[in-house]
Protein backbone atom coordinates (compact mmCIF):
# COMPACT_ATOMS: atom_id res chain seq x y z
CA UNK A 1 0.00 0.00 0.00
CA UNK A 2 1.02 3.90 -0.50
CA UNK A 3 0.56 6.00 2.05
CA UNK A 4 -1.45 8.88 1.56
CA UNK A 5 -3.91 11.54 3.41
CA UNK A 6 -5.24 10.88 6.44
CA UNK A 7 -5.51 6.87 6.83
CA UNK A 8 -4.14 4.07 8.29
CA UNK A 9 -3.38 1.22 6.81
CA UNK A 10 -5.84 -1.36 8.13
CA UNK A 11 -3.56 -4.37 7.11
CA UNK A 12 -0.44 -3.61 8.59
CA UNK A 13 2.91 -5.22 7.71
CA UNK A 14 3.24 -8.18 9.68
CA UNK A 15 3.94 -11.00 8.70
CA UNK A 16 0.67 -12.92 7.70
CA UNK A 17 -0.17 -10.13 5.38
CA UNK A 18 3.20 -9.91 3.96
CA UNK A 19 2.28 -14.19 3.36
CA UNK A 20 -0.87 -13.21 1.76
CA UNK A 21 1.25 -10.36 -0.38
CA UNK A 22 4.02 -12.57 -1.51
CA UNK A 23 2.05 -15.33 -3.19
CA UNK A 24 0.40 -12.28 -5.71
CA UNK A 25 1.41 -12.52 -9.11
CA UNK A 26 1.07 -10.73 -12.16
CA UNK A 27 -1.45 -13.75 -13.72
CA UNK A 28 -3.57 -13.79 -10.57
CA UNK A 29 -3.69 -10.19 -10.08
CA UNK A 30 -3.26 -7.81 -12.72
CA UNK A 31 -4.21 -10.24 -15.86
CA UNK A 32 -6.05 -7.58 -17.23
CA UNK A 33 -3.26 -5.57 -17.47
CA UNK A 34 -1.11 -8.04 -19.53
CA UNK A 35 -2.18 -7.32 -22.94
CA UNK A 36 -1.37 -3.77 -22.83
CA UNK A 37 2.13 -4.19 -22.04
CA UNK A 38 5.42 -4.38 -24.39
CA UNK A 39 9.13 -4.51 -24.05
CA UNK A 40 10.27 -0.94 -23.49
CA UNK A 41 7.74 0.43 -21.66
CA UNK A 42 8.38 2.83 -18.59
CA UNK A 43 6.32 1.30 -15.42
CA UNK A 44 5.17 2.85 -12.05
CA UNK A 45 3.83 0.52 -9.55
CA UNK A 46 2.53 2.03 -7.19
CA UNK A 47 1.81 0.71 -3.65
CA UNK A 48 4.43 -2.80 -4.88
CA UNK A 49 4.49 -4.60 -1.24
CA UNK A 50 7.19 -7.30 -1.49
CA UNK A 51 7.12 -7.26 -5.40
CA UNK A 52 6.04 -10.68 -6.25
CA UNK A 53 3.91 -8.75 -8.82
CA UNK A 54 6.45 -6.08 -9.50
CA UNK A 55 9.07 -8.69 -10.61
CA UNK A 56 6.54 -10.15 -13.16
CA UNK A 57 5.89 -6.85 -14.70
CA UNK A 58 9.37 -6.00 -15.12
CA UNK A 59 9.85 -9.23 -17.18
CA UNK A 60 7.02 -8.55 -19.23
CA UNK A 61 8.69 -4.91 -20.06
CA UNK A 62 11.90 -6.42 -20.66
CA UNK A 63 15.16 -5.35 -20.03
CA UNK A 64 14.87 -2.40 -22.18
CA UNK A 65 12.03 -1.40 -19.88
CA UNK A 66 12.06 0.79 -16.55
CA UNK A 67 10.47 -0.13 -13.54
CA UNK A 68 9.97 2.23 -10.42
CA UNK A 69 8.06 0.61 -7.76
CA UNK A 70 7.03 2.66 -4.63
CA UNK A 71 5.77 1.84 -1.18
CA UNK A 72 4.88 3.60 1.86
CA UNK A 73 7.44 0.81 3.49
CA UNK A 74 10.85 0.92 3.82
CA UNK A 75 10.78 -2.29 5.56
CA UNK A 76 8.72 -3.42 2.62
CA UNK A 77 10.69 -2.04 -0.10
CA UNK A 78 13.47 -3.79 1.34
CA UNK A 79 12.13 -6.91 1.14
CA UNK A 80 10.53 -6.20 -2.63
CA UNK A 81 14.48 -5.34 -3.92
CA UNK A 82 15.74 -8.50 -2.46
CA UNK A 83 13.09 -10.48 -4.15
CA UNK A 84 13.23 -8.60 -7.42
CA UNK A 85 17.28 -9.21 -7.38
CA UNK A 86 16.83 -12.63 -6.54
CA UNK A 87 14.74 -13.14 -10.25
CA UNK A 88 17.83 -12.20 -11.57
CA UNK A 89 15.84 -8.31 -13.00
CA UNK A 90 18.26 -5.24 -13.60
CA UNK A 91 15.36 -2.87 -14.58
CA UNK A 92 13.70 -2.41 -11.45
CA UNK A 93 14.37 0.57 -8.71
CA UNK A 94 12.39 0.91 -5.77
CA UNK A 95 11.47 4.48 -3.88
CA UNK A 96 9.46 5.57 -1.26
CA UNK A 97 6.79 7.89 -2.16
CA UNK A 98 3.13 8.92 -1.63
CA UNK A 99 0.87 8.32 -4.52
CA UNK A 100 -0.76 11.56 -4.00
CA UNK A 101 2.50 13.49 -4.52
CA UNK A 102 4.32 11.37 -6.32
CA UNK A 103 7.96 12.88 -7.34
CA UNK A 104 7.87 12.38 -11.16
CA UNK A 105 7.25 14.53 -13.87
CA UNK A 106 4.19 14.47 -15.85
CA UNK A 107 4.04 11.84 -18.66
CA UNK A 108 7.03 9.77 -16.98
CA UNK A 109 5.23 6.61 -17.39
CA UNK A 110 3.72 4.48 -20.11
CA UNK A 111 1.62 2.26 -17.74
CA UNK A 112 1.16 3.41 -13.78
CA UNK A 113 -0.36 0.53 -11.82
CA UNK A 114 -1.84 -0.09 -8.38
CA UNK A 115 -3.16 -3.59 -7.08
CA UNK A 116 -5.36 -3.00 -3.64
CA UNK A 117 -4.06 0.78 -3.18
CA UNK A 118 -6.87 2.79 -3.39
CA UNK A 119 -8.95 0.78 -0.96
CA UNK A 120 -6.93 1.92 1.42
CA UNK A 121 -6.85 5.53 0.69
CA UNK A 122 -9.04 8.25 2.06
CA UNK A 123 -8.81 9.92 -1.11
CA UNK A 124 -8.80 7.60 -4.07
CA UNK A 125 -9.63 10.02 -6.39
CA UNK A 126 -7.01 12.51 -5.69
CA UNK A 127 -4.43 9.47 -6.33
CA UNK A 128 -5.93 8.48 -9.83
CA UNK A 129 -5.86 12.09 -10.25
CA UNK A 130 -2.06 11.50 -9.98
CA UNK A 131 -1.40 8.57 -11.34
CA UNK A 132 -2.60 10.38 -14.30
CA UNK A 133 -0.69 13.35 -13.65
CA UNK A 134 2.07 10.90 -14.70
CA UNK A 135 1.56 8.88 -17.15
CA UNK A 136 1.70 9.61 -20.87
CA UNK A 137 -0.74 10.52 -24.06
CA UNK A 138 -1.51 7.45 -24.90
CA UNK A 139 -0.09 5.36 -21.74
CA UNK A 140 -2.76 3.59 -19.39
CA UNK A 141 -3.56 3.74 -16.00
CA UNK A 142 -4.69 0.30 -14.41
CA UNK A 143 -6.13 -0.17 -11.20
CA UNK A 144 -7.39 -3.31 -9.15
CA UNK A 145 -9.40 -3.55 -5.60
CA UNK A 146 -11.09 -5.82 -3.84
CA UNK A 147 -14.67 -5.64 -3.19
CA UNK A 148 -15.55 -6.96 0.85
CA UNK A 149 -18.63 -7.11 0.81
CA UNK A 150 -18.96 -9.72 -2.49
CA UNK A 151 -17.00 -11.56 -0.06
CA UNK A 152 -18.95 -15.05 0.10
CA UNK A 153 -18.33 -18.26 1.20
CA UNK A 154 -20.01 -22.31 2.50
CA UNK A 155 -20.94 -23.30 5.06
CA UNK A 156 -22.56 -20.54 6.64
CA UNK A 157 -20.14 -19.62 9.44
CA UNK A 158 -21.25 -16.67 11.65
CA UNK A 159 -17.63 -16.05 13.08
CA UNK A 160 -16.66 -15.14 9.27
CA UNK A 161 -19.77 -13.01 9.38
CA UNK A 162 -18.50 -11.06 12.11
CA UNK A 163 -15.26 -10.84 10.68
CA UNK A 164 -16.33 -9.15 7.97
CA UNK A 165 -18.54 -6.53 9.68
CA UNK A 166 -15.98 -5.96 12.03
CA UNK A 167 -13.33 -5.69 8.89
CA UNK A 168 -15.60 -3.00 7.22
CA UNK A 169 -15.93 -0.83 10.37
CA UNK A 170 -12.48 -1.10 11.10
CA UNK A 171 -11.04 0.22 7.66
CA UNK A 172 -13.55 2.55 7.20
CA UNK A 173 -12.59 4.13 10.43
CA UNK A 174 -9.25 3.73 9.30
CA UNK A 175 -10.22 5.90 6.18
CA UNK A 176 -10.58 3.57 3.68
CA UNK A 177 -13.40 2.04 1.69
CA UNK A 178 -13.31 -1.61 1.48
CA UNK A 179 -16.18 -1.99 -0.98
CA UNK A 180 -13.57 -0.59 -3.44
CA UNK A 181 -14.05 -2.62 -6.36
CA UNK A 182 -17.41 -1.63 -6.92
CA UNK A 183 -16.87 2.14 -6.96
CA UNK A 184 -13.52 2.00 -9.18
CA UNK A 185 -15.34 3.64 -12.06
CA UNK A 186 -16.83 6.36 -10.18
CA UNK A 187 -13.51 7.23 -9.14
CA UNK A 188 -11.76 6.72 -12.14
CA UNK A 189 -14.12 9.29 -14.08
CA UNK A 190 -14.26 12.25 -11.21
CA UNK A 191 -10.46 11.78 -11.29
CA UNK A 192 -11.01 12.81 -15.42
CA UNK A 193 -10.59 9.69 -16.79
CA UNK A 194 -12.91 8.98 -19.43
CA UNK A 195 -11.69 6.07 -21.71
CA UNK A 196 -12.50 3.49 -18.68
CA UNK A 197 -12.52 0.04 -19.98
CA UNK A 198 -14.50 -1.88 -16.73
CA UNK A 199 -13.59 -5.57 -15.81
CA UNK A 200 -13.95 -8.07 -12.92
CA UNK A 201 -12.01 -10.38 -11.66
CA UNK A 202 -12.26 -13.52 -8.82
CA UNK A 203 -10.43 -15.26 -6.37
CA UNK A 204 -11.37 -18.86 -5.27
CA UNK A 205 -10.58 -20.44 -2.40
CA UNK A 206 -12.23 -24.22 -2.59
CA UNK A 207 -9.49 -27.00 -2.94
CA UNK A 208 -8.28 -28.64 0.41
CA UNK A 209 -5.02 -26.79 0.16
CA UNK A 210 -6.16 -23.40 -0.50
CA UNK A 211 -8.94 -23.65 1.89
CA UNK A 212 -6.26 -24.50 4.37
CA UNK A 213 -3.86 -21.47 3.23
CA UNK A 214 -6.51 -18.48 3.44
CA UNK A 215 -8.45 -19.76 6.62
CA UNK A 216 -4.68 -20.08 8.27
CA UNK A 217 -3.75 -16.60 7.00
CA UNK A 218 -6.50 -15.11 8.25
CA UNK A 219 -6.87 -16.71 11.40
CA UNK A 220 -3.70 -15.34 12.23
CA UNK A 221 -4.58 -11.93 10.83
CA UNK A 222 -7.15 -11.62 13.10
CA UNK A 223 -5.31 -11.92 16.20
CA UNK A 224 -1.64 -10.90 15.39
CA UNK A 225 -2.03 -7.49 12.72
CA UNK A 226 -3.17 -4.22 12.94
CA UNK A 227 -6.59 -4.80 11.86
CA UNK A 228 -7.23 -6.77 14.63
CA UNK A 229 -5.38 -4.43 17.14
CA UNK A 230 -6.98 -1.61 15.80
CA UNK A 231 -10.49 -3.65 16.47
CA UNK A 232 -9.61 -3.83 19.98
CA UNK A 233 -8.30 -0.32 20.39
CA UNK A 234 -11.70 1.51 18.85
CA UNK A 235 -13.65 -1.11 20.99
CA UNK A 236 -15.39 -2.74 18.35
CA UNK A 237 -13.95 -6.19 19.97
CA UNK A 238 -12.38 -7.53 22.30
CA UNK A 239 -9.19 -10.22 22.55
CA UNK A 240 -11.64 -13.09 23.29
CA UNK A 241 -14.11 -12.54 20.26
CA UNK A 242 -10.55 -12.32 17.97
CA UNK A 243 -9.60 -15.17 19.33
CA UNK A 244 -13.50 -16.99 18.18
CA UNK A 245 -13.47 -15.86 14.68
CA UNK A 246 -9.96 -16.76 14.10
CA UNK A 247 -11.36 -20.38 15.49
CA UNK A 248 -14.00 -19.84 12.95
CA UNK A 249 -11.56 -19.31 10.29
CA UNK A 250 -9.75 -22.43 11.14
CA UNK A 251 -13.04 -24.17 11.52
CA UNK A 252 -14.42 -23.34 8.04
CA UNK A 253 -10.80 -24.28 6.67
CA UNK A 254 -11.33 -27.89 7.85
CA UNK A 255 -14.76 -28.13 5.97
CA UNK A 256 -14.76 -30.44 3.20
CA UNK A 257 -17.00 -28.76 1.07
CA UNK A 258 -15.59 -24.85 2.45
CA UNK A 259 -16.06 -22.57 -0.61
CA UNK A 260 -14.43 -18.96 -0.73
CA UNK A 261 -14.65 -16.17 -3.57
CA UNK A 262 -15.06 -12.78 -3.69
CA UNK A 263 -15.00 -10.11 -6.84
CA UNK A 264 -12.14 -7.37 -7.81
CA UNK A 265 -13.13 -4.18 -9.73
CA UNK A 266 -10.87 -3.65 -12.77
CA UNK A 267 -10.30 -0.05 -14.31
CA UNK A 268 -8.21 0.21 -17.50
CA UNK A 269 -8.30 4.23 -18.41
CA UNK A 270 -6.30 5.32 -21.44
CA UNK A 271 -4.97 8.82 -21.37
Amino acid sequence: MSGSQPAAYTHGHQEAVLRSHRSRTAADSAAYLLGQLRPGQALLDVGCGPGTITADLAELVGPGGRVVAVDASAEVLEQAAGYVAGRGLSNVVFELADVHRLPYRDGEFDVVHAHQVLQHLADPVAALREMRRVTTPGGVVAARDVDYASMTWYPEAPALDRWLELYRRTARANGGEPDAGRRLLSWARAAGLTEVTVTTGTWTFATPERREWWGGMWADRVTGTAFGRTAVERGFADRAELERIADGWREWSAAEDGWFSMIHGEVLARV
